[in-house]
């Protein structure tokens, strides 16, 4: 089963969230399968850019991984976050790197280890930005008053929660003072300011100096506002319930990798070790903007 269809040239996700996931690893099963330790792993990677792109800039990760572990690997894409977050409370994932806020959405539900995070320039954190379309004059706080401002996903971290979180300090709320729309992704979020469709739009600096160094957004037609304070970067996960020495092997490979094939699409030096309690500072800004963190997880 694939995980991405492809029709006409175009991404077709409809059916991904509730179909592609289905062809879990039990029920491939062959006798000396388990649950626990199946011969195929479904390794899902966060739905935060075009999915088609995602799985093909990962042939690197699915390839090392099948190497390394004597297993299939199918690498998937959801539709949303939510629909990740349904599938890894539902069993559907072995492997899956959540964003921050959707980890520890899925984290609420599901009985997910995180195990490895991004590590960039010795650092497991970073850093979310507000940018202003240089056009329409939006290049402070100030200017924000009455526009459209862009988010990614409602379950994003870098992308709406420290984005909403940043402009809450400076005194400007959703629906009062700005208008927020949400777009799914970083990359539409930047073209959206870029084009002129939103004032503004609060995304992961990371993917932003990405789009800049691929051409795909122009640095002298969007101007960064603000950025935000440290995040803990996206965590590695996998089941609880797999087989103590498969985790162990999991968790040796991911912090051991030096591939750049593999690393270069995280735009990682490497992965570090991280636990549950280092996302305890995500629980807290959700708190502190009042989230209804149910909305994502029902």
């Amino acid at each position: 089963m694939v995980s991405v269809l492809l029709q006409k040239g175009m991404v077709s996700l409809a059916l991904i969230g509730t179909v592609a996931l289905v062809g879990c690893s039990s029920a491939d099963s062959t006798a000396t399968d388990t649950e626990a330790n199946p011969s195929k792993l479904i390794v899902a990677l966060l739905p935060d850019e075009d999915a088609a792109t995602i799985i093909q800039d990962n042939q690197g990760l699915k390839g090392y991984l099948e190497e390394s572990l004597g297993k299939e690997i199918e690498l998937v894409v959801t539709t949303d976050y939510s629909s990740m977050i349904e599938a890894a409370s539902n069993g559907r994932l072995d492997l899956a790197y959540f964003g921050p806020l959707s980890y520890v959405l899925a984290k609420s539900k599901s009985d997910l280890e995180p195990f490895a995070a991004r590590l960039k320039d010795g650092s497991t954190t970073y850093t979310s930005i507000i940018i202003g379309n240089v056009e329409a004059g939006v290049d402070e706080f100030a200017d924000l008053e009455g526009t459209t401002v862009a988010f990614g996903d409602p379950a994003s971290t870098s992308s709406r929660l420290f984005p909403e979180l940043t402009l809450a300090d400076a005194g400007l709320k959703a629906e009062e003072n700005y208008e927020p729309v949400f777009l799914g992704a970083h990359d539409a979020v930047a073209l959206a300011v870029q084009s002129g469709n939103a004032q503004a739009g609060g995304l992961s600096r990371p993917i932003f100096d990405s789009l800049v160094e691929k051409g795909t957004i122009d640095p002298t037609q969007v101007t960064i506002i603000a950025e935000s304070a440290p995040i803990p970067q996206y965590p590695w996960t996998m089941r609880a319930d797999l087989d103590p020495a498969l985790k162990d092997e999991i968790r040796a490979i991911f912090l051991d990798m030096d591939d750049e094939a593999v690393l270069g699409p995280f735009k990682a030096d490497g992965f570090a070790a991280m636990d549950d309690a280092d996302y305890d500072g995500i629980r807290k800004a959700g708190e502190i903007l009042g989230l209804d963190l149910g909305q994502f997880v029902q």
